[in-house]
Order: C-alpha cells, then structure tokens, then sequence
C-alpha cells in the first residue's frame, strides 16, 4: 500500500466564549490570547488503497515547510516498509501529525486501534478532567459545578502568585465539595519554593481538595522539587516532554506525579514506562488541542499502564470546534477508545472549510 499524495490546511479554530479567563484576567493573558491564534496543521494522508486515507493534527506553530518536508519526504512510500515507531522524517510538531495519520492507516489496514498497534490497549478508557484559566473564586465555583455536571471529577486551573488561590479552594469546595479535586497549575509562577509552601499552608484542611501541584517553581531547578516533596503536604508533578526529563525527575525523586507531553504517541508510552518503573502515575498534557490530536491522546493513555490520572483531552468543551464528525465521547469523567480501527475518528470538512486559514 503506496502512499499517493498528501493534503495540508492551517486553521485557526478559536476558543470557545467563557473557556478561558475571568474578565478581570483577561488583560494580564496577551501572550495567552496570542497563543489561541497560532495555526494548526490538518493532514490527510491518501494510499493507492482507495478506502483507506489516515488524518494528523499538529500542534501549534508547526512551520509550513516543516509539514511541507515531512509530507515531502513520506509521498510515495510504501506504508508498510515505515517503521511507525522511528519514522524517517525529523522530530517535531509535523512528525507527531504525521505520526497519528501513519497509525490510523495502518490500524484500518489491519483492523485494530491504534492503542494496540502502540503496544497493548491496557483500558478501553481514559481519565480527563475539566479545565479553565485563571477565574475569580466566584467564578471559578460556577464552572466547577459546570464540570461536575459534565459529569467531570475534578478541574485544572491556571493561576499565578497574588491571584486570590486560597480562595478560589474554598469556593470550588463550598460549590461541589471536597472530593471534587483541583489541580494547580501556575507554570512556574510561584517562583520560589517559599511561596509555594506559604500557600500551601495557607490552605490548611482545603489541601484535601489539591489533586497536586503542577510546576510551582521553574523547572530547571530539580534540588528545589526534591525539597518542596518534603515539605508539603499535597502532591508535586513537573509537565515534562523529553524521556531524559523525566528519567531526571524520577530519579531524584522530584515528583509525586507527571505530565507528559511530547510530539510523539509512541514517546509518551516510552517515558510512561520509565516512570512505571519508578511508580510513578503519569497523565498527558495538552494544549487544549482539537479533535485528530486530543483522540490521538486517548489511544497514547489507553496503551501506557502508568497513564492512570486524569488527562488534559478536553478540546471538545472548550474549542469553538473540534473539526470532528462526531467528538469524542466523554462519560463520568472518561474519554471512551472507539471500538473502530485505527484513530476511530472523521475529518469534518464542512468545519475544516470554516476555520482553514491562508498558510
């Protein structure tokens, strides 16, 4: 089976109204809201087999001639003389579209997710939690009971130090109760190991609402992570995307937890299984990405046994579009893997004609 020819769009699909911020945030977030209108690339990868074409999603800001080269360098190979887990084109946001429309073809070619062509399918299921940007306590309460009605079990928020964080707890825990878990993401804005303990002993019994701290303190700083560990009472994870990273990170014992994130599906079930080795429960991150790319994620967490906590795959409630005929079903707080081969998924074309924009 040739691969025959390959299409390309940029879209720009924008964020769905009240997914984000706060209006009193709004403001502080220009490089957020640059951010949301960066393109993605959609790919569709056709085969001399007529019934068979695999699509990809890249992450966002993937240059053009990046895509152009790796589409380039796959048109008129035969598919099954790729390997898919060392593709012959250079690590990136291209090679990870490319990756997941390479593995949809070949799951429809022989039948199977592509959670088992990834290594196993170890669940049917995936934990997803639901997601928001920096909100005022108020605020912040009325969409933690919108995610519960979802049917959501806990939310992730960014913040920043001097937000009202304390605050913002307590409402989520007077809105929907304690068992109804926050993840705190400041990426790296607490700055110092200080202030993040500081906060976290402000919280006192609100802690047991904190799933976990999510990058507090800048990264690079690993001896600052080993000690808050010590410190604290709720869980630390560091948002890693490179299998050195994380290898660092489990060894010096700086995480009770990851975020993982790379280009790759099958990079993210290789770094899975370093920090199963260390006991170390992993989810995947995202950029609150659309449907091809949050799917692709489904199958990644599905195939790594270690993937247990609740992912970030939650484009469908918070995007404008998620560019799929049908999207992702999410139920109780799981995103469910299709029973159908390959990714599981369909292009929308009507949506892709309205949000393609000129590359």
């Amino acid at each position: 089976m040739k691969i025959t020819h390959i299409d390309k769009w940029q879209v720009v699909v924008p964020i769905a109204p009240d997914a984000l911020n706060s209006p009193e945030f709004d403001p502080l977030d220009e490089d957020l809201a640059f951010f949301w209108k960066t393109p993605k690339h959609i790919i569709r990868v056709h085969t001399d087999d007529s019934g068979i074409v695999g699509i990809g999603e890249s992450h966002r800001g993937c240059p053009d001639a990046q895509m152009q080269q790796a589409i380039d360098r796959i048109t008129g190979m035969e598919v099954h003389d790729i390997n898919l887990h060392a593709l012959p084109i250079p690590m990136g946001s291209a090679y990870g579209a490319m990756e997941m429309a390479l593995f949809d073809i070949v799951g429809k070619s022989l039948g199977v997710t592509v959670a088992r062509l990834l290594g196993a399918q170890v669940r049917d299921r995936v934990a997803v939690d639901y997601w928001t940007a920096r909100r005022t306590p108020a605020d912040l309460a009325r969409k933690a009971k919108q995610g519960k009605e979802l049917g959501f079990h806990g939310i992730k928020i960014k913040c920043a130090l001097g937000d009202p964080n304390v605050e913002r707890l307590q409402a989520v825990v007077d809105a929907v109760g304690p068992d109804f878990k926050v993840t705190v993401d400041p990426n790296c804005r607490f700055h110092l190991p200080c202030h993040t303990i500081a906060f976290a002993d402000a919280l006192g019994e609100l802690r047991q609402s904190v799933a976990v701290f999510e990058d507090p303190v800048p990264k690079d700083n690993l001896d600052w992570y080993v000690m808050l560990r010590q410190k604290l009472q709720v869980p630390i994870a560091l948002h890693l995307g490179s299998g050195r990273a994380v290898y660092d990170a489990v060894r010096r014992g700086a995480v009770d937890m990851l975020n993982i994130s790379p280009y790759s599906m099958v990079e993210f079930v290789r770094q899975c299984y370093i920090a199963e080795q260390a006991g170390v429960p992993v989810w995947h991150g995202s950029g609150v990405d659309l449907g091809i790319l949050d799917m692709s994620y489904v199958h990644a967490c599905a195939a790594a046994p270690a993937a247990t906590l609740p992912s970030d795959i939650v484009g469908n409630f918070v995007r404008d579009d998620d560019l799929l005929v049908n999207p992702i079903v999410i139920r109780d707080g799981y995103a469910e893997v299709p029973d159908a081969p390959g990714l599981g998924v369909e292009l929308d074309e009507v949506a892709l004609e309205k949000y393609k924009v000129d590359g």
